[in-house]
């Protein structure tokens, strides 16, 4: 079997953990930050792990890592 390719979009906003999950970023953090709060926009910053049916689905993406 010929080795398979990597989906290179989902390998540059994922990275996997210690523990086999996999960390996303938050969206909405590009622009428009005068009309949210300065709650939600710290909350933002930080990352998030990737659900599990999100993961099922991202795991055929990224077969390597």
């Amino acid at each position: 079997m010929p080795k398979m390719k990597t989906h290179k979009g989902s390998q540059k906003r994922f990275q996997k953990t210690g523990s086999g999950k996999l960390k996303r970023s938050h969206a909405y953090t590009s622009h428009m930050f005068a009309h949210k709060s300065q709650k939600q926009k710290r909350k933002l910053r930080k990352s998030a792990i990737v659900s599990s049916g999100d993961f099922k689905r991202i795991k055929t993406l990224l077969p390597y890592k």
